[in-house]
């Protein structure tokens, strides 16, 4: 059991590498965004320069909440007003990607990092450090993913669909948003198996490669879904935004969800979780996902065809402005190939999160310099895949 776990817990150069490469799209996308906010007010659109705003705001707020709190659980005697100044200020982000570059620096380059080498002591310390503050930027970028991204893709749809302008730069600012938010979960689930030692590590290409077009594939059908509701009637596509988000609600609340230390925490936390379950499946609990899978992707069908049924009936709606046909054939085909490789994916390529495992011997794990036996991330308790 040794060897599985010193394989599992081990902060390699390639995660560092990883890092410094997420930073860097983050500082982007900031970018990105004020670019696009400028472009829109210049131009007179301002509800759309609102709602990049708004939602770029809500993310950053979530996030250095979350962000805040997690330093607050781990470290309280290390609290100081300087670290509550930067998350005010909405760079406690950033005060997280210096930790990880800290410690990750020294688990992947001054520390013996062999793949041949056992890591222990003080040097297996540092590299499960460096690993959970990894795991805990990419949680906080998946807050991100579908609190800012996704809506702001759903934007850029609908901007694209009802403006007689059209540029090349627009369809390639939103394939290029379509992958990167189909990259973020699959940066998760890479960061979420690394983090616990108990778990199949998600290291073969196969198994990457079947997981992103399975995420790509069904996140692509349901937003291109969502855009043709706004455009039919942006009335209607609140109302069933606000339906699927409290449906989402109350199975978080059926699941009794225990992410957060405190009460306040866990129910932005519960919210939070509600936004993402509108847009893709996570598994809360950490449990057997067969059946609530099969669900939601049953219903997410039945969902997207009635949409279809309503474009069709109503294409006179459209006004000529894009073609709803190649839309419709669109969404259809890549919510089929999306189903296919979701199949392909659980039948034979999953690392085999329900395995039967052995027990890990205690004795084996070091969880702090206090040498603690109990498996101590807070991911366990996150969301599951």
């Amino acid at each position: 059991m040794v060897n599985h776990e010193n394989e599992t817990m081990r902060f390699t150069k390639q995660d560092f590498a990883m890092v410094v490469l997420g930073m860097l799209i983050y500082v982007a996308d900031i970018g990105a965004d004020l670019w696009i906010v400028k472009k829109y007010f210049c131009e007179g659109h301002y509800l759309w320069c609102a709602l990049i705003l708004t939602t770029g705001l809500l993310s950053s707020v979530v996030i250095q909440f979350f962000s805040y709190n997690w330093f607050k659980e781990d470290n309280p005697a290390n609290l100081n007003w300087i670290l509550l100044l930067l998350h005010f200020l909405h760079a406690g982000i950033f005060t997280r990607y210096w930790f990880v570059l800290k410690y990750g620096y020294q688990a992947s380059f001054q520390s013996n990092s062999s793949e041949n080498t056992l890591i222990d002591g003080s040097t297996r310390i540092i590299h499960k450090t460096s690993i959970d503050a990894m795991a805990d930027i990419s949680m906080l970028r998946l807050f991100k993913t579908f609190l800012e991204s996704t809506p702001q893709l759903i934007l850029q749809i609908y901007i694209l669909m009802t403006s007689d302008n059209c540029t090349f730069s627009q369809y390639v600012s939103i394939i290029i948003t379509f992958g990167s938010i189909s990259f973020a979960t699959l940066d998760y689930q890479v960061a979420l198996r690394k983090s616990l030692p108990d778990k199949n590590k998600f290291t073969k290409i196969p198994s990457k490669i079947m997981y992103l077009f399975y995420k790509l594939l069904t996140l692509t059908s349901w937003i291109l879904s969502i855009a043709l509701v706004t455009v039919l009637s942006t009335t209607f596509a609140l109302i069933l935004l606000l339906f699927l988000w409290f449906g989402g609600i109350v199975w978080v609340l059926k699941q009794h969800t225990e992410f957060c230390k405190s009460k306040a925490s866990e129910v932005v936390y519960r919210i939070v979780v509600g936004i993402i379950l509108i847009f893709t499946f996570f598994n809360i609990r950490g449990e057997r996902t067969r059946i609530p899978m099969s669900v939601y992707y049953t219903i997410r069908v039945l969902l997207t065809l009635a949409i279809m049924c309503m474009c069709i009936f109503w294409n006179s709606l459209f006004n000529g402005k894009i073609h709803w046909s190649t839309v419709i054939i669109a969404v259809i085909l890549t919510l089929v190939l999306g189903i296919i490789f979701l199949f392909v994916y659980y039948g034979h390529f999953h690392p085999s999160i329900h395995y039967a495992q052995d027990v890990v011997n205690t004795s084996d794990v070091v969880d702090g310099p206090g040498g603690e036996t109990q498996e101590t991330c807070r991911i366990r308790t996150f969301l599951m895949q």
